[in-house]
């Protein structure tokens, strides 16, 4: 199998990253990560990657060019999907129409509901039944492109922001990777 050259995007711990490489040493996985970004030079993912010999891109936001910087290694490695892993900057529209290739992001809720940030404070201020992760292609709207793969779980009475978390991140480790070969089954 001929696998896809991916970057994944992240801005912190990098557990997403962490779980798609694991996953991307199967055979059978149809990607293998490249590249990673972040914008965050302490973020712990970093490290991880450097650890594993992943090149790493630290990108300073605040520069006016970033996302030029970000596409010229894009191309450098050939990078065929983006995986959004906890990446807590909006993309642009001007940066989806640049690489003009799939963007996907895991979110931590069940879109349509809860886009945008602090999603678990919101979830359990509005006393939730139900909740969990969602995968999606990126598109212009926020958190508003097509669905891939979703996972629920119910939420237990006393759940707190860091249950709800854990409970989430579990469910994203088999959502990210599902919807991904969702997304190539067709290559096979």
């Amino acid at each position: 199998m001929v696998k896809k050259n991916a970057c994944v995007f992240i801005s912190g711990e990098g557990s997403n990253l962490k779980n798609l490489l694991k996953r991307s040493r199967d055979y059978n996985f149809p990607i293998s990560i490249k590249l990673v970004v972040s914008n965050n030079p302490k973020a712990r993912g970093v490290n991880f990657a450097k650890k594993h010999s992943i090149p790493c891109i630290i990108v300073n936001t605040r520069f006016r060019f970033f996302e030029s910087i970000i596409l010229n290694n894009l191309n450098k490695y050939k990078i065929n999907i983006i995986c959004l892993a906890g990446y807590m900057k909006i993309i642009s529209k001007n940066f989806l129409r640049s690489f003009k290739k799939q963007v996907v992001n895991i979110h931590p809720s069940l879109l349509p509901k809860f886009k945008g940030l602090n999603t678990y404070k919101r979830i359990l201020k509005t006393k939730e039944i139900k909740t969990g992760c969602t995968v999606h292609f990126v598109n212009e709207k926020l958190d508003g492109g097509r669905i891939i793969a979703q996972k629920s779980f119910y939420i237990m009475l006393n759940s707190n922001l860091s249950d709800l978390k854990k409970r989430t991140q579990n469910l994203e480790y088999s959502a990210y990777p599902e919807a991904l070969i969702k997304i190539f089954r067709a290559s096979y």
